[in-house]
């Protein structure tokens, strides 16, 4: 199988559609102190689809509420701008891509395992001193290169997988053996297009090479949660390794085996219902 080109690369993902108008203006609300929240959650009402899904997730017992909320507005009040903010991110990113037409993609296996990354990546950002929300948001998102693929080159992500079978390497491995290129460049190549904050363009750029990233960006901490993730078998994947940890990742976030062993119980707690609100 021949390399993908960054050329044919960016080509397709260019055909994307544009994000919802309600994700847009979420993504610039990071960098904004004054956020017109009123106008965000009447654009996050007008996209009934989008709203619906994150009333599904903001009603679920992750969030564990004496009552169901009937509305954005009503989400907002009761559970706080920045963890809907993280919802409509999340269901409203991901919901661009149709994966059906590739072999071998397993599509639940890869939700359950960004939902235990973004359930750890918050878990130990709420420790560190790092904003909780847009962790857990990195989490949810870090692989969108893998939908980015599965949508867009479902042949070439099938091949990988068969490699990964195969050969009984990760994923990311497999990727740039079989393609030339891996799904967190094209993360990146997406962040970049549809101008994610740097921090967040991080988690998924550099989440396998956190190095080469900045320290004040999500990638240590979503590399960390990211082979946590992975060591504990969230994702119910028979092909699921455990991931080498880079020491620089390691070393820079300061993480303590101890502060580990505190978060997973409440990680593992709320590892079922997140699943099942974000399905």
């Amino acid at each position: 199988m021949n390399p993908l080109s960054h050329e044919q690369v960016l080509s397709r993902l260019r055909q994307l559609p544009s994000l919802p108008a309600a994700v847009t203006e979420l993504l610039t609300s990071f960098d904004n102190e004054d956020v017109d929240i009123a106008a965000i959650v009447r654009l996050i009402s007008r996209d009934q689809g989008l709203a619906a899904r994150v009333l599904r997730v903001a009603n679920s017992s992750f969030y564990g509420l004496q009552s169901k909320v009937a509305s954005i507005n009503e989400a907002v009040v009761v559970i706080g701008f920045r963890a809907v903010r993280s919802m409509v991110l999340a269901v409203g990113v991901t919901g661009l891509f149709k994966v059906d037409k590739c072999p071998g993609f397993d599509l639940r296996s890869y939700l359950r395992h960004g939902v235990g990354v973004a359930l750890v990546a918050r878990a130990l950002a709420s420790h560190y001193g790092r904003n909780p929300e847009m962790a857990f948001t990195g989490g949810i998102l870090h692989d969108l290169g893998q939908l980015a693929l599965a949508a867009n080159f479902p042949g070439e992500l099938s091949a990988a997988l068969a490699y990964r079978e195969q050969h009984d390497c990760p994923l990311v491995v497999a990727e740039r053996d079989l393609l030339g290129i891996d799904h967190a460049a094209i993360g990146g190549i997406l962040a970049e297009n549809w101008s994610f904050p740097d921090t967040l363009r991080a988690a998924l750029a550099d989440h396998h090479a956190p190095a080469a990233a900045t320290a004040d960006s999500l990638a240590d901490l979503i590399h960390i949660a990211d082979a946590v993730s992975h060591g504990l078998g969230l994702a119910a994947c028979r092909h699921d390794l455990v991931m080498p940890v880079d020491r620089t990742a390691w070393q820079r976030l300061g993480v303590d085996a101890a502060v580990l062993t505190a978060i997973l119980p409440q990680v593992m707690q709320d590892m079922e219902e997140t699943c099942a609100a974000l399905a």
